[in-house]
């Protein structure tokens, strides 16, 4: 990872997402694997955060652990709906989202962390069964990204999920340091 400021380091613990296209069948195979065992991934690592930790932020400025886990969800349930729009339609414009006012939203203060794990484990077994399903031309279909002006491959797609779930693990266990 390249040099980077406390506050860089607290906001991207695992290094900014980077894409490398074109990547092989390993490295597709590292995504999916990252994709199918975030849910158990997820339980594991809040068995330690207290219901105090859980309402604290993983870094000055940064949202609770709580706030984290409810976008997750929210984040792949957008990620799920664009890969099968790009697979139903011909580059379509997806809708972005304000992912800063989602996470202010009463259903993230007040629904238990639980339910965002279990529509994890439910989405995800799903996402999987597409993922592993596709072949390297359903890979190649793309999405209009509108606020980045640009079509997105699936394939990128699929190693940027990937990363989002390490990254928001990293934020996970910073809190479990906070207290």
């Amino acid at each position: 990872m390249p040099d980077q400021t406390p506050l860089e380091n607290l906001r991207y613990p695992t290094g900014r997402f980077s894409y490398q296209p074109g990547y092989g069948p390993e490295k597709r195979r590292e995504y999916l694997e990252s994709i199918r065992s975030l849910p158990a991934k997820l339980r594991a690592g809040l068995d330690s955060l207290s219901e105090a930790q859980l309402d604290l932020p993983y870094r000055p400025g940064g949202w609770t652990a709580r706030q984290v886990i409810h976008h997750i969800a929210d984040s792949h349930m957008n990620a799920y709906i664009r890969f099968k729009l790009a697979l139903t339609e011909s580059r379509p414009t997806i809708k972005p989202y304000d992912e800063k006012a989602w996470a202010e939203l009463p259903d993230t203060a007040n629904t238990p962390i639980q339910v965002s794990l279990a529509l994890l484990e439910a989405l995800h077994q799903r996402w999987v069964v597409l993922l592993e399903e596709l072949d390297t031309a359903g890979l190649q279909r793309s999405v209009f990204h509108p606020e980045s002006q640009r079509e997105i491959k699936l394939e990128e797609f699929l190693a940027l999920y990937a990363w989002h779930g390490e990254h928001h693990l990293a934020h996970l266990a910073l809190a479990g340091k906070k207290i």
